[in-house]
């Protein structure tokens, strides 16, 4: 239980608290229109009007929150104060904002359905209020208020001659509600998984339709539709007494006068405002960082198409595990991607691994001239711009004492930088590094992924080994999908010293780790420890190492679990 609440109770607790919320602003504001000022609306509309304006209120709070968790300035920055001030429990929530970005969206979703439909039956109710001229009827003389003179009026379809879809497409109100709602149809069924892995450029496109769904939503309210009875024809007009002498208000002898009526002012904009002013401050710190000159020092292919970037930009500053967002303005000018970077604090430049697996990378691939045989002159190469480096997960690896890394092929990239940190820090003798063990993993479905990594971990296990620290560093391998021809040369060579794929002495294993059995003998190992378990790889994989994390925590030893989530 308190493994479960180290590793889960603070996102629990925040999501409860974000129900909590929604669950308060439905209800308030269900209960705030079935006040004595919405008496004559409810009249006409009945419980639809309630209906429509409960999810209202919670959808403003939500479009409050649905751009914060994509300011990575923003996050960055809070990242670096949290760890300071708080514990890096808090911090590990900021890295979970997409998923939280992803929640907040769904909710969207949810309340914008409620409010359609309620809406909906609105409008069929105010078009009957119209149709149905009976003088003996509520519904058509609350309707009739306002065609006489410049007397204000409750039923915003003004005449019997129309319908509701001219209304949709006429008013304020309509217009506005068809764009975002349409709007808000793209954003979603583009973000979803298999369109955004396989189709890339159509979710990035799509997604910047937020900017009209944000407009739209401003606007959304200037129409006042929905319209309830001025307070000071409330003090003359209660509606609880004067709903029965409909037909004589505002007549010679009645103590009822026509009751007055006017929409609520626009509030929307009171609750986006601010997050739509931080949104801006952070596209204009990208836009600042655009104009910063990259420049390109080394470009390397390796095997199993993959392309590595080292580069250099004036102030540039990293720790291990970051990464950044790349653009290239010769393929796009829009398009910004996420990559791992791979070089160490310590090198003199930043590096980034590349996996051709799309049409940007494709063409970053051909840009750079990793199709050609010859070098390429530094002229030739694109122009890169840069924006970061952004805190990830990883960055918490040194505050653990001992470490459990759990990388799936390209996944292994953050961990790259975290090793070479390492490597160079006992290269230099410092005594003051806090972490004492590592456990790698790194899952790979194919032996060509292997060989652009294996340098990097043959350098490191000579560098342990010289130093004496051969204990301090446990990796393992794991080859998870192989070919006949080349299970036949693994048996061939398995007696070599060092492995047939990687080179390294530790021999290469074949199928998928049994997490139980790592688990419990790297808690055996060490009893009373806080373990870091660090994934950069899929979500099947992440919630394998979560229950993992949750089920083992025997003899005081404590798993945390940690994910990259960009």
């Amino acid at each position: 239980m308190g493994n479960f609440a180290a590793n889960e109770g603070l996102s629990i607790f925040v999501i409860l608290v974000w129900l909590g919320i929604n669950a308060f602003l439905f209800v308030q504001f269900y209960l705030v229109f079935l006040t004595d000022k919405w008496f004559y609306t409810r009249a006409i509309l009945g419980d639809a009007l309630s209906w429509a304006r409960a999810p209202a209120a919670c959808l403003n709070f939500n479009c409050m929150l649905i751009l914060l968790p994509v300011c990575r300035n923003l996050l960055s920055m809070l990242r670096g104060t949290i760890q300071v001030c708080c514990s890096r429990t808090a911090a590990r929530q900021l890295d979970r904002n997409i998923t939280f970005h992803k929640l907040v969206a769904y909710m969207i979703a949810v309340h914008t359905a409620v409010h359609i439909l309620a809406h909906l039956f609105n409008f069929e109710r105010f078009m009957d209020g119209q149709l149905n001229r009976d003088a003996h009827l509520i519904t058509f003389v609350l309707s009739d208020i306002g065609n006489r003179g410049n007397a204000s009026y409750l039923n915003p379809i003004r005449t019997n001659e129309t319908n509701p879809t001219i209304i949709m497409f006429t008013t304020i109100a309509g217009v506005t509600g068809v764009v975002i709602t349409l709007a808000l149809i793209l954003i979603i069924t583009s973000s979803m998984e298999v369109i955004r892995r396989s189709y890339f450029e159509v979710f990035w496109f799509t997604h910047h339709l937020f900017v009209i769904f944000f407009i739209g939503l401003v606007f959304h309210g200037f129409g006042r539709i929905v319209r309830g009875q001025t307070a000071a024809s409330l003090r003359a007009h209660n509606p609880l007494e004067c709903v029965d002498k409909f037909e004589t208000w505002g007549k010679n002898g009645s103590n009822c006068p026509e009751p007055e009526f006017a929409g609520n002012p626009p509030m929307t904009w009171k609750w986006v405002v601010g997050p739509m002013i931080l949104y801006v401050c952070e596209r204009l710190v990208r836009l600042y960082r655009y104009q910063q000159k990259v420049v390109i020092t080394k470009v390397v292919m390796h095997p199993s198409k993959t392309l590595e970037l080292r580069m250099k930009r004036k102030g540039f500053h990293m720790e291990a595990g970051q990464y950044v967002f790349i653009q290239c303005p010769s393929i796009s000018a829009l398009e910004w991607h996420p990559f791992t970077l791979t070089s160490a604090p310590e090198e003199d430049h930043f590096s980034a691994h590349i996996r051709i697996v799309g049409d940007w990378t494709e063409k970053l691939y051909l840009a750079c001239g990793g199709d050609k045989s010859e070098s390429q002159d530094a002229w030739m190469l694109p122009r890169l711009a840069i924006d970061g480096p952004f805190g990830t997960a990883s960055e918490d690896v040194f505050r653990y004492e001992v470490v459990v890394l759990v990388g799936a092929g390209i996944g292994v990239t953050p961990f790259a930088s975290v090793l070479k940190s390492v490597w160079y820090q006992t290269s230099q003798g410092q005594e003051d590094v806090f972490t004492k063990k590592i456990y790698f993993y790194w899952l790979c479905p194919e032996t060509q992924a292997f060989e652009w990594f294996a340098d990097l971990l043959q350098s490191l296990e000579g560098q342990m080994t010289e130093k004496g620290l051969a204990d301090f560093l446990n990796y393992n391998i794991y080859l998870t999908r192989w070919k006949e021809n080349e299970a036949a040369h693994f048996r061939v060579h398995h007696e070599a010293e060092n492995d047939p794929i990687t080179g390294l002495k530790q021999k290469t294993l074949y199928g998928k780790p049994n997490w139980d059995n790592e688990f419990t003998n790297i808690g055996a190992k060490h009893p009373g420890t806080k373990v870091g378990v660090f994934l950069c790889g899929p979500t099947v994989l992440g919630k394998a190492l979560a229950r993992q994390c949750l089920s083992h925590s025997e003899g005081g030893v404590e798993f945390i679990f940690n994910k990259e989530n960009f």
